[in-house]
């Protein structure tokens, strides 16, 4: 009997019991479910990059680019086309195939979004999958998104509801689910996971899935972020997770989620290359390829290249036209 089956009826318990398997059991089933859907040896790749940085009016405890939190970062304003377009082009020469584009902005103006636009049309003129964190969004807003040829739209549940308090208070966990409600209506392949090693118990990590797995659609994209550490925000100095235990989120994530993509996300300079052989193998089939992942570093895609070839994985090539099409219509 398949693995793979597509619910969004998961109990806690049932997630809690996956989460207490022997590590080998675990991954083993997160391989099979894996290799009924994908290919077990090919990684998606995108770059990201900050658009517009600093500023946020939010205070999210992990986030340097809040203008409530003084990490030193300098504020800059929305990046002019032609550097985002000579960015795009230099991604895709490095083999990435989706291009994220990345404001700290609490939510878009419309005048904002004008201009946003023309980078999603730029960029998708060039060949590459297009994917925007911006914020919150109105359901407008996320239709003139999807008319512009946007695949990807990222908004992170950061953690469960239970701890959310903890890290953010300037907008709520429904105001998340509520952006990401507009996306799916809009027709936008919808790009949602969290941030790991906030201080939250295995019992939150577990909760999150279960919003993520329990939507009326599982995210196409599911980014598991491990915390970067930037001084200067209140999760400075948090106690650093179990490496095994953030391997164990990845082939939890991939078993509910049989047909999403599992991205390794930030995090992965402080990351073994052994520990990212173990996430690749629990199902983690995406990543986030060039040095700097809006304002924090990542691995230099030599390095990544280098990890491929010793892992014997290979790049996944662009499917542009065919992914907007099953997402959005002709």
């Amino acid at each position: 009997m398949s693995e793979s089956v597509i619910r969004h009826d998961w109990s806690l318990e049932e997630i809690r019991a996956l989460f207490e398997l022997p590590f080998n059991d675990l991954l083993f089933r997160a391989q099979i479910v894996h290799r009924e859907n994908f290919d077990a040896n090919q990684v998606q790749v995108s770059t990201l990059l900050s658009i517009k940085t600093g500023a946020c009016s939010e205070d999210c405890g992990y986030c340097s680019q809040s203008a409530r939190h003084d990490t030193g970062l300098a504020r800059e304003k929305l990046l002019p086309l032609d550097e985002v377009i000579e960015a795009a082009q230099a991604a895709r020469d490095k083999g990435a195939n989706r291009f994220c584009m990345g404001a700290a902005w609490r939510n878009p103006t419309d005048k904002n979004l004008d201009k946003v636009i023309e980078m999603i049309q730029a960029v998708r003129g060039l060949g590459m999958q297009t994917c925007v964190t911006l914020g919150m969004l109105t359901e407008p807003q996320a239709r003139r998104l999807r008319d512009a040829g946007l695949d990807y739209y990222n908004h992170n549940l950061d953690t469960s509801p239970e701890f959310y308090g903890n890290v953010i208070t300037t907008r709520t966990f429904q105001d998340r689910l509520d952006t990401l409600q507009h996306v799916r209506d809009a027709g936008i392949n919808v790009c949602s996971g969290g941030i790991l090693g906030m201080g939250e118990s295995s019992n939150d990590r577990a909760r999150m899935l279960q919003e993520l797995v329990n939507m009326p659609e599982h995210p196409q994209s599911v980014p598991i972020n491990m915390l970067v550490q930037v001084e200067g925000t209140p999760l400075f100095g948090a106690e650093e997770m179990d490496p095994l235990e953030f391997v164990r989120s990845i082939a939890v994530a991939r078993i509910l989620m049989p047909q999403s993509y599992v991205r390794l996300s930030a995090g992965r300079t402080d990351m073994s290359d052994e520990m990212q052989a173990l996430c690749f193998l629990a199902g983690a089939n995406s990543m986030f390829y060039g040095e700097r992942l809006l304002t924090t570093d990542n691995p230099a895609a030599d390095t990544d290249q280098a990890l491929f070839d010793r892992l014997g994985l290979r790049m996944q090539q662009a499917e542009l036209e065919a992914d907007h099409a099953i997402c959005c219509g002709p």
